[in-house]
């Protein structure tokens, strides 16, 4: 053992072990800087308060953290769904089973915005203007690439550099498209006319598509991968049922039933909307098991 000099500080095995730690100041840096790499002092530049208020620097940097989820979700439903068209189921739920995590940082993202009083977002919501989540242009191709298309929703976004990926959006096939395209190469009887509509219009559930689903779930152990892909499909959907259910909880917190940003009606807009599911068999098929 080594004696330690009377007086001496107590070696550091943390600060010995670290690389940035001694050495010298002007030399080189690494290759990969941490800040660098992440563009971190970009990102820390983002956050613009235009008012006094102690809540609005939190709002804004929620509402960028809400954003960066949703294209990053929209990075991991599109590997889905490429997966499934490569018929890799396995990788298909592997990558679902990774954006369950990030669904569930979502959902939790809300639990700052519930805990600001309706004094607290009036002291900045005037600033807000016309602005509203409602043009997210990454959520919007995520409802699309999920599979809930309404071509009437470009429009918001007709003025805006986002105008021409979330039109791209609309004409790709979506998850489900690709969910269903991979029932069909296994031999399911998943109605022509839904494999061949066109991929911007609305999807409509289908009576046969539940049929296809219902054939799954009745015998999981002959369609394993497909019956744990409808597993993990509908707690995709579940979770985003849950996100937009909070969103009206918050809402209504915040609220109570002002108008909403945006020009939406508020609460009865969202209450409408919470009502929708992704992936509809996948839902009704339980009441015909």
């Amino acid at each position: 053992m080594t004696a330690v000099r009377p007086g001496a500080a107590p070696a550091d095995p943390v600060g010995a072990s670290c690389p940035y730690a001694g050495g010298d100041p002007a030399g080189p840096a690494p290759a990969t800087a941490y800040a660098e790499y992440a563009r971190m002092d970009d990102l820390l530049a983002l956050q613009h308060p235009q008012t006094g208020a102690a809540t609005e620097p939190g709002f804004i940097i929620m509402s960028q953290v809400m954003e960066l989820l949703f294209e990053l979700l929209r990075t991991e439903f599109t590997t889905c769904r490429d997966r499934l068209a490569a018929d890799d189921v396995d990788g298909a739920l592997w990558t679902l089973r990774r954006s369950a995590r990030v669904q569930q940082v979502a959902l939790s993202s809300w639990d700052f915005f519930s805990a600001m009083t309706p004094g607290e977002f009036a002291e900045f919501r005037d600033v807000l203007g016309s602005a509203s989540g409602f043009q997210s242009a990454s959520y919007r191709r995520l409802e699309f690439l999920l599979g809930n298309k309404n071509p009437g929703m470009v429009e918001p976004h007709r003025h805006a550099s986002s105008h021409g990926p979330v039109r791209r959006q609309l004409s790709e096939p979506s998850l489900y498209d690709a969910a269903l395209a991979l029932l069909h190469r296994r031999g399911l009887p998943v109605p022509d006319a839904v494999l061949t509509r066109p991929p911007e219009e609305p999807y409509t559930p289908d009576s046969g598509v539940e049929g296809a689903w219902r054939t799954v779930y009745a015998d999981p152990a002959r369609y394993r991968d497909l019956h744990l892909l409808g597993e993990a499909l509908t707690d995709a959907a579940e979770s985003f049922a849950r996100w937009r259910y909070t969103h009206l909880a918050v809402v209504q917190r915040v609220l109570g039933g002002k108008p909403g940003t945006g020009g939406t009606d508020g609460v009865a807009w969202l209450d409408r909307i919470s009502g929708h599911r992704f992936f509809p068999e996948l839902w009704s098929v339980r009441s015909v098991l």
